[in-house]
Formats: C-alpha cells, structure tokens, sequence
C-alpha cells in the first residue's frame, strides 16, 4: 500500500492474496475494506479493476456501510472469463468534506461573510470537477461555480446549484491523496462452474445385457448409452458425468461387492486403470472407439448435456505406465509395488503413484493426458481422490491448464479433512464435494451450509445425495419421502448438485455393515429398466425433473452468497431463501427432515431479506404442487412425508424489485452518504 490512509481487511482475499478468490461471469462479486482516516474531513474509496485483457472496467465507487465503522462496500461484475485484478482505493474527497460543512454552517444561521472562505473553495473544488464529469453534465458545474462566485445572490441560491451536485460527484468524485491499496486477483469461470446439475450414469451399463446360461453378459458401449441421454435431459441435468472409461486392469481384478477373486466374466473397476489396450488415454474397446466417443460427446450436446470425464490419477498393475516408469510409484522392500490402502481397506487391483521420484515426468505425462481429452471435446474433469496426491500437484495442473483453456471446470471429490478439502479449492479446484451427505438434521445442514456460505470466495460447493460409494443410511431406511427430502435439499440449497443413477429409483438396499450399494456397480453391470419404472409410478424421475426446471427458471438458485436461513419453531423443518438482487426474484423453501411423520412448524422470516416490509402480506405459489397461499412474517406450516415433504415458494417481486423497499438500492443510501 501506498500513500496517506490506511486500508485494511479487503475482500474477496484468500490466503492474504497467495490465491485468487473465485466467481463466474455475470456474478455480483462483493468487494468490502476497512478504511479510516484522521479528523472529520470525509473520506472516500472506489475499486479499481482490470479485466483479463489489462483493460480497466468502469469506476466503481464504494458506499460506506454501518455508520461509524469504516467498512466499505461496492459491487463488481466480471464479464469475461479469466483472471481478473482488482485494487481499493482511498481518498480525501473535497467536495464530500465542503458539502458537510456547508451545510451544518447553513443550518447554524451562519451568513456568506462568516462563509466566504467555504464559498471561495467550493469554487476550488467545483473548477476540478469540471474536466472530470461527463460533457453532458458541465454546464450545471459551471452555473454552480458562477452562483458560488456571486455576492450579490443570497446565500441559499448560491450554495444550492453547488449543494444539488451530490449524486453528480458522487459518481464523478474530486479525489485528492489517493492512497492504493494491494492488488489482488479473482478468477472468473463460465455460469457452469457455479450452477450446474449433474447426473451420474455408467456407460457400461446401458443397454448391457445379463448373463444367461448359455452367454456371458454384455457390456454397454457409447452406442447404447446413448439411448439414455434423452431420460437424462429430460430429468433437467446439464453435466452428465462419465466414471472412468478407459481399459481396466487384468491383475488382482475385483470381482462382485469387492470380492478378491474376480471370474473370467467379471468386468472389474473402471479405476483400476490400464490395460494391455492402453491407459488413460485410451478407450475401454468394450465401449467403443474414439469416433464412438466424440459421436457420444456430440449427441450429449444435443441434447443440452456437456459430458464430464473422471480424471482418476492411479493405475491397474497391467498399465503401461508400471513397465514403463516404475519410478513413479512405491516399490516395498520386498521389491513388489505397494498397492493401495486405507486401513482396514485393502485395494489390490490399484497402484498409487508417487509423485516424489520424478514429479517432472509425471508431470508432463498428466497434462499430456488432460490436454488429449481436452482435445477430445471433454471441457470438465471430476478428480477421484485429490486430497492424496500432492496440492501443489495441483496448483500447477491447473494452472497450466487453463493458462490455455480457461473454460475447463475441474471437481474435487475429496471427502476428507476440512483443511484439505478447502486447500484443494484455494489452489484452483473450481467445485468440490462436501459433507452434505451425513449432515442429516436441520441444525446440522444450517451450520454446515452457514459455513459454505463464509468460504464462498474460494470454495463453490456441489451437493450429492449419493455415489457409487456412498448409500447413506439415512436412504437405507428413509423411504421414498427420503429420497425427495435429499433431492430438495440438495438442488435447492446449493447451486450445484447431482445424482447417481439409481437414485431416482429409489435404490437403497446396502451391502451389510457397509455404507454402500449391494451388488455395486463398481464391479458389475447394472442395467435398469428405465421406462418400465417410469411408467409403473416407480420413479422419482418427474419429481426431479421439477426440481431442475425450478433451478433453471428462479436466477435466485444459481448463486451461493445469497442464502439467508429463516426460523421456524420445529427442530425438524428447515427453512431458508434466495434472493437475486438484480431481477428480485425469491425463492422460499421449508422443507422436513422427517421421512415418516407429519410435522408442524411456524416460521418467523426475516422479511427484508425477502424484499419485503415487515408487516406485508405476500402471496406465495408452491411450485411443486401449484397451490398459493397468503403469507406474512408468521405462518403455519405442515408437511406430509408421504405427500409433500417440502415446500418451494416463489415470491411475487415487490414493486421496487431492485432495491430494498422504499426506492432503488443507490437511492437508499443518499443520506448515510452525505451526512458526517
């Protein structure tokens, strides 16, 4: 920092500027700093920002928050993708300084002569102002120095041209000792890096077909998954994410639930990665070529879907990468390769690489591999395991990647300590999984989700309900009214979620003492009849298909800052909002976390954060259900497991739906602005 005030606590910082915080385009990113100065004569700060192509955006001046505590706040919004460098600055504002004192002077009955030093340098100021306001606007500061000037006018007609310049210099301030703070950056993404739906699906399990007594089963390809695409779009996702795909490993192949010995038939796990047929970048010939797989990619597109590919950093013992470079793993001092482990957890059919023999090899090797699926159509990566390799592995990784290709969306699956898992973000990850899945009461999800919130500058959440890992117990035994509980939960309360297929059927039988699927697609085929369930009322797929359009119609659910909890007087009801500044648009939910019994509760919601006056009455419309109902701050609620577990209201739009009630955000603020 340099010059005459201080400038402290800026944000959005992470790790003291060491990392860029994040956003997308067109996200309202705020900007706040503690600055302070000596006396009583005003002060004023503005953000200075620089898009990725080094041009300066438009001024932004910063309005003071709460009277008395030197935060400063303003809003910018990125409208490009890449990195961004923005800088507080702080002056003293001359005009702001004469305003004040001018019209206190006024207002103590003091006359021009007792005035005529603040008169003399309200013309010092207005004459620097004069080249800085819009050529449109400079006659009106010109008639304000000439009336200023004027002894013969009255004191009032000669302050009052001057004085009605405020919104004006405001805008267009004098700044005097302007002090510069620390620049720091922000990386912007696509909308898709914070708003996205994902939907899971193994490829070899559409269309495959079961063993018989007189034939082995079949795998799925890219053919005849592509026959589930349309179900997919029409469930209202828009990423359809791909488990690995490329040739699995021989050795040590795991059979059904796990099991050690694998039969001759078995398929094994796409993460014991590599094959004599090649590694990860090659293709699993079960599934097809590399033509099958663009056709895939590009019928995905057609159908609204961008295809994500599972980067799993890892290999089957038959990969070539052992023979080729067995300096990149962990010899045992027996001289074998340590496969992995987490204790008790034994994973024979897979080798862990070691990032430490040569980190330049492996290096270059990784991006070869990313940089070919890049070239192959595939613009998002779903990272298996990141928090066991090294982060600065992927601080470089992912800089070097979108040094090139800045669009690329990179999502941690890293279920592990706190610390890692918001490391891992810092350093580029754009989304991340979380512990969404075993916070399983309201308290709960509201301190989790308030924690989400405070890290929104580097952290962009992405909610499960499931995985092929992961049947929480809480599905085992709830019910189908649990598995909509979680769909809301999770579409509604973060701006990304996803599915694993099978969810919408309502899967939920465990492998016993496990929290994961019997008979899991890990290591087997799984075709499901689809269409039979969706017909025969078995399927959750029209429910979720309301969620995602609710998604997609309220711009309030595809941001993460503005969710405000409200409070409702049942331990087992969650209630909470989204409000978007911009359109006004409001989004109210109360959902239950009981899948068995009807519960009652009465909310208390804090009405400002819904654009709305404490005493108004609303009128909400339930989205799920079509019905509407008459609302206030204090209302009762009921909610049937069985029926409806949850409602999803959208609120009218207030007249003034720019600002909070009463006029436009910018109007509200005048008087905090000049009065000192």
């Amino acid at each position: 920092m340099s010059g005459r005030f201080p400038i402290e606590d800026v944000s959005p910082v992470v790790s003291c500027g060491r990392y860029p915080a994040k956003a997308v385009v067109g996200e309202l990113v705020p900007v706040s700093a503690l600055a302070y100065r000596e006396g009583h004569d005003a002060l004023g700060c503005n953000v200075v920002w620089l898009g990725p192509d080094g041009r300066a955006r438009p001024f932004t001046r910063m309005d003071p928050g709460e009277p008395g505590r030197d935060r400063w706040h303003a809003t910018i919004v990125p409208d490009a993708v890449g990195e961004w460098m923005f800088t507080v600055e702080a002056f003293h504002d001359p005009y702001l300084t004469w305003h004040s004192a001018v019209t206190k002077k006024t207002a103590a009955g003091q006359d021009a002569v007792e005035l005529a030093n603040d008169l003399a340098e309200g013309v010092r100021v207005l004459r620097a102002a004069a080249g800085l306001v819009p050529a449109a606007e400079q006659a009106r500061v010109g008639e304000a120095i000439v009336a200023l000037g004027d002894p013969t006018l009255p004191l009032a007609r000669r302050a009052e041209p001057a004085l009605g310049l405020a919104g004006l210099l405001w805008a267009h301030p004098v700044r005097e000792l302007v002090t510069t703070g620390e620049t720091y950056r922000i990386w912007v993404d696509r909308e898709r890096a914070l708003f996205s739906a994902w939907y899971e699906f193994f490829p070899r399990s559409e269309g495959a077909v079961p063993a018989t007594a007189d034939e082995p089963a079949r795998s799925g390809t890219f053919g005849t998954a592509t026959e589930r695409l349309p179900g997919v779009a029409a469930m209202g996702f828009d990423v359809l994410y791909l488990p690995p795909i490329h040739p699995i490993g021989r050795v040590n192949r795991k059979g059904p639930n796990n099991t050690l010995v694998a039969g001759p038939a078995d398929v094994g796990s796409p993460w014991a990665i590599g094959a004599a047929e090649g590694g990860h970048d090659a293709i699993h010939p079960d599934l097809g070529t590399p033509e099958d797989f663009r056709e895939f990619v590009a019928t995905a597109a057609e159908h609204g879907l961008e295809v994500a590919m599972d980067l799993a950093l890892q290999c089957a013992p038959d990969h070539p990468w052992v023979t080729e470079h067995p300096e990149w793993f962990t010899t045992r001092a027996d001289g074998s390769i340590a496969y992995a482990e987490n204790p008790p957890k034994k994973y024979q059919d897979i080798y862990p690489l070691n990032f430490d023999n040569d980190p330049d090899g492996i290096r270059a090797e990784v991006l070869r591999v990313v940089r070919h699926w890049i070239g192959e159509g595939v613009r998002i990566f779903r990272v298996d395991n990141p928090h066991t390799k090294p982060v600065d592995f992927w601080h470089w990784l992912i800089g070097e990647v979108k040094r090139v290709d800045p669009d690329v969306i990179f999502l941690a699956e890293a279920f592990t300590r706190p610390a890692m898992m918001h490391g891992l973000a810092k350093v580029g990850f754009t989304q991340s999984y979380t512990y969404f899945t075993w916070r399983t009461s309201a308290a709960e999800m509201r301190e989790y989700c308030a924690e989400l919130v405070a890290a929104a500058d580097h952290m962009r959440p992405n909610f499960w309900p499931n995985t092929p890992d992961i049947l929480h117990s809480s599905l085992q035994h709830g019910g189908p009214p649990m598995f909509k509980i979680r769909a809301v939960l999770a579409s509604l309360l973060s701006p990304s979620w996803g599915m694993y297929a099978g969810f919408e059927l309502f899967e939920h039988v465990a492998r016993p003492g496990a929290e994961e699927y019997l008979d899991n697609e890990k290591f087997q085929l799984r075709p499901r009849d689809w269409a039979g369930a969706l017909a025969q009322g078995r399927s959750l797929a029209p429910f979720v298909a309301t969620l995602n359009r609710v998604r997609r119609d309220n711009p309030a659910l595809h941001r993460l800052r503005n969710l405000v909890f409200h409070d409702i007087d049942n331990p087992a009801l969650l209630c909470w909002s989204k409000r978007d500044p911009v359109t006004g648009n409001t989004v109210l939910v109360v959902c239950s976390f009981d899948s068995h019994t009807v519960q009652w509760g009465n909310t208390t919601l804090d009405m400002p954060a819904l654009g709305l006056d404490w005493h108004d009455r609303f009128t909400v419309h339930d989205e799920l259900t079509g019905a509407s109902y008459d609302w206030g701050q204090r209302n009762a609620v009921r909610l049937d497991p069985y029926l409806q577990p949850a409602h999803v209201f959208t609120v009218p739009t207030p007249t003034s739906a720019a600002g909070p009630r009463g006029g436009t955000a910018s109007a509200t603020k005048d008087d905090a602005r000049w009065t000192s």
